[in-house]
C-alpha cells in the first residue's frame, strides 16, 4: 500500500497515450508533479501488444476517407499522422532507430482482388494531385518486391514507418521523469472536498488538481461516458520464427483488415481477420481464438510461401479502442472538466498517438484544437 500522495496531474494508463501525455506535459511545464498509474505493466494493452506500424491516415484507404469526412478533413488527417511520425523521429527516436528497429521503409496496400486494385490507383492519383507520395505496384512487383504471391496489384506509401513498438515505448520511457505506479489499478474516481481529484485504487489514495485518462479500449470499463464513443475491440496475431530477410516494408491487404510484415531479424508478424468474427471479437478480454489464428495461419501458407515451412512461435492478441467514428478523440468530461482524455485510434495508434497526446496537451492549456479529433464533435 502506498500512503496518500499528491500531484498536480496524474495520468491513468502507461500506454503509448500516457507516456506520450507526460512527455508533453513536461516539455510544456517541467515544474509539474506528474505520476502514471497502471493497473498492470507498461505496454500491457494494444501498445506493447501491436504489429508495429507507424503508418499515415487512418482506419479506411483515403479516397473513403473524403467520402466520410471530405478531401479538406481528409487531408488535414492524412497531415496530423503525418507530423505525428516526424515528431516521434525527432523528440523520441533520435539517433536510437536501430536500437529499437525503428524503419522507415514506406507500407504497402495489396489487392488480391481487382475491384480493390482499381480502387487503390484512384487513391495514389488523388493523393498525387495533393503531392502525398505513393508508388502504384503491378502483382508482378509484389512477388519480386515483397515474396507476396496471389495479389494483382497495390501502391506504396512511401514515407511510412515500423519499429517495435515495446522497444519504442522503453526509449519514451527513458526521456521523461514522470513516475510510473505499475500494479495500481484505480476503481474510481472522486471530488475531494477541496475540489481536487482524488483516485481511489487498490494501492491506497491519489491526488490531483488534474486526471487524464489514457485507457484507449478500455476507457469505458473507467468510465460511462466512454460506452457510446470509444469500443473495445480485441485484434489477434501471430509470429513465425524468422527466415533470411526478404520483404521491403511492411503490408496491408483486404481493405487494411489484415496486415503483415518481416521484422528486421527476419521474424514474420501477421495480424487480423477480426471481420470473421466481429461480434465476438469485442471487449476487454485478450484471449485467441481457433478460427482466427487459424486464418492468419492459412493466409501465410497462402500469400507468403517463403514461411510456410516456419515454425509458429507465438500467438497473442491485444485489447485497441475503435471510436465511433474511426478517429481519435480528445476532451475532458462534460460534467467534470478536470478529467481529460485521449483514446480511439481504431487499430493505428502508433501513427496517431503522440501527435494526439500533444494535441490533448493543447487543449488542457486552452490551446484551439481541430475540429475533427475534438470530443466535442459527438
Amino acid at each position: 500500500m502506498f500512503s496518500s500522495q499528491e500531484f498536480d496531474v496524474i495520468i491513468v494508463g502507461a500506454g503509448i497515450t500516457g507516456l506520450s501525455t507526460a512527455f508533453w506535459l513536461e516539455k510544456e511545464n517541467p515544474s509539474l508533479r506528474i505520476a502514471i498509474v497502471e493497473k498492470s505493466r507498461m505496454g500491457f494493452g494494444a501498445s506493447g501488444r501491436n504489429a508495429g506500424f507507424v503508418t499515415c491516415g487512418s482506419v479506411e484507404h483515403f479516397n473513403r476517407m473524403i467520402s466520410k469526412h471530405g478531401l479538406d478533413q481528409a487531408s488535414e488527417i492524412w497531415k496530423f499522422s503525418e507530423t505525428n511520425r516526424l515528431l516521434l523521429q525527432q523528440e523520441i527516436v533520435q539517433e536510437k532507430a536501430e536500437q529499437i528497429q525503428f524503419e522507415q521503409k514506406g507500407a504497402f496496400s495489396l489487392a488480391a482482388q481487382e475491384h480493390e486494385f482499381a480502387e487503390l490507383k484512384k487513391c495514389a492519383e488523388i493523393m498525387a494531385t495533393l503531392k502525398i507520395p505513393t508508388e502504384i505496384i503491378e502483382g508482378y512487383d509484389i512477388e519480386k518486391r515483397l515474396g507476396a504471391v496471389n495479389f494483382v496489384g497495390g501502391i506504396k506509401y512511401l514515407d511510412d514507418a515500423s519499429t517495435d513498438p515495446m522497444a519504442l515505448l522503453m526509449l519514451m520511457r527513458s526521456k521523461i521523469k514522470t513516475p510510473i505506479f505499475e500494479d495500481v489499478e484505480v476503481g474510481r474516481i472522486e471530488t475531494a472536498e477541496n475540489g481536487s481529484k482524488l483516485l481511489k485504487t487498490d494501492k491506497g489514495d491519489f491526488h490531483a488538481s488534474l486526471v487524464v485518462l489514457a485507457l484507449n479500449g478500455y476507457s469505458a470499463h473507467l468510465h460511462p461516458y466512454f460506452a457510446d464513443k470509444i469500443y473495445p475491440t480485441r485484434a489477434q496475431c501471430l509470429m513465425t520464427e524468422a527466415v533470411p530477410r526478404f520483404m521491403e516494408g511492411p503490408c496491408y491487404a483486404n481493405f487494411y483488415l489484415d496486415y503483415f510484415r518481416q521484422l528486421p531479424t527476419g521474424e514474420l508478424l501477421i495480424g487480423g481477420f477480426r471481420q470473421l468474427e466481429k461480434a465476438t471479437e469485442v471487449g476487454i478480454s485478450d484471449h485467441i481464438t481457433e478460427v482466427i489464428q487459424n486464418s492468419l495461419h492459412q493466409f501465410v501458407m497462402n500469400y507468403l510461401p517463403q514461411f510456410n515451412k516456419a515454425s509458429i512461435t507465438h500467438r497473442w492478441a491485444g485489447v485497441m479502442g475503435f471510436s465511433k467514428d474511426g478517429e481519435p478523440m480528445v476532451g475532458s468530461i462534460p460534467d467534470d472538466p478536470a478529467i481529460f482524455f485521449a483514446g480511439g485510434y481504431t487499430g493505428h495508434g502508433l501513427g496517431l498517438a503522440f501527435n494526439t497526446a500533444k494535441t490533448l496537451v493543447d487543449l488542457i492549456f486552452d490551446r484551439k484544437i481541430p475540429n475533427w479529433i475534438s470530443a466535442r464533435r459527438f
